[in-house]
């Protein structure tokens, strides 16, 4: 098995050594590379890129969203995951906007951590189900603002029953599988089709449901059921 370099950011020493430490004692991860502050992060992305970068939301004086974005606009293949404290639902679905393929709080069981870090190479969903509600709880908050008119909200309108008949046959499906966390590779083998034809699908359901990500596809329906999800 091919093993996975990473890359740790965290101004917390004894965190990371701790982090460092797992990875490596499971056989799958080489850490590469260890920051413990945003500088030069940049710098080392672009001249060796990482497979996988680890990196905390919250920095003295910087953040960890704004290198994410950076990383992101400078190395769109590299994936980052956020391994932090905040339980903060705008947190966690501005890191998923920006381009974050996980996010998982600190305090999750090394071993949870590790059977995350092997889905999210795989296509899978990033969150566990603690960060999957927490999603949802975002989502919820977003709609109840916009019907007090404070501000606007990803997705159809709140309170449409009616939402999914916008999608067509096929893409209620790759809906369906996008919630219970298959990648492209697998909701394509199910479905018969290809690669490619699942990506269209996910593009046109992220433009028709105005979300930001597959996360946001997979904590939407879970919101808000499909009709016809119990019998896929």
């Amino acid at each position: 098995m091919t093993g996975v370099n990473v890359m740790l950011v965290d101004d917390h020493p004894l965190f990371r050594r701790g982090v460092a430490e797992l990875l490596q004692d499971s056989d799958r991860f080489n850490v590469v590379a260890e920051f413990n502050s945003p500088q030069n992060v940049l710098e080392q992305v672009s001249r060796t890129p990482p497979d996988l970068i680890l990196m905390d939301l919250h920095m003295p004086d910087s953040s960890g969203l704004e290198l994410l974005q950076q990383i992101k606009q400078a190395q769109s293949a590299v994936k980052v995951v956020m391994l932090t404290a905040s339980d903060d639902p705008v947190h966690l679905m501005d890191a998923l906007r920006l381009g974050a393929e996980g996010y998982l709080l600190k305090d999750t069981e090394p071993a949870r951590i590790l059977e995350r870090l092997e889905a999210i190479l795989n296509g899978q969903l990033g969150l566990d189900d603690e960060m999957l509600l927490l999603l949802r709880e975002g989502l919820r908050q977003q709609e109840s603002s916009a019907e007090t008119g404070r501000t606007s909200v990803s997705g159809p309108p709140s309170g449409d029953e009616h939402w999914h008949e916008i999608l067509t046959d096929r893409e209620r499906q790759t809906l369906i599988w996008i919630s219970r966390g298959l990648s492209n590779k697998l909701i394509a083998r199910e479905m018969g089709i290809s690669d490619s034809t699942v990506k269209v699908y996910v593009k046109s359901l992220l433009r028709k449901l105005n979300l930001h990500s597959r996360l946001e596809l997979a904590a939407w329906v879970h919101a808000h059921p499909l009709p016809e999800a119990s019998s896929c």
